[in-house]
């Protein structure tokens, strides 16, 4: 699949989980460093989607311990939550 079109449905996946929270978090995440993951950053988030919601925001808020196969570079991009967008 061609790069441009992947990025643009992983952007829509994560910006569309069901929770405002979760679309902040998890959009917020993907619009701050989507665009410049190689192909085996973008393979992990493409699989991250696939867990739920609240376990995503729980490992990556620290409320819960994060699996292994989740946890490392990625995981602590995603804890440093300075991509959140603020309303203003």
């Amino acid at each position: 699949m061609e790069r441009d079109i992947r990025l643009k449905r992983l952007k829509f996946r994560a910006w569309h989980r069901g929770t405002k929270e979760a679309d902040l978090m998890i959009g917020g995440f993907f619009d701050a460093h989507g665009a410049g993951w190689t192909d085996d950053e973008l393979d992990w988030f493409e699989a991250l989607l696939e867990e739920q919601d609240v376990d995503i925001m729980a490992w990556a808020i620290g409320s819960m311990p994060c699996p292994r196969e989740w946890d490392g570079p990625m995981m602590q991009a995603m804890r440093s939550l300075s991509y959140v967008p603020l309303p203003r």
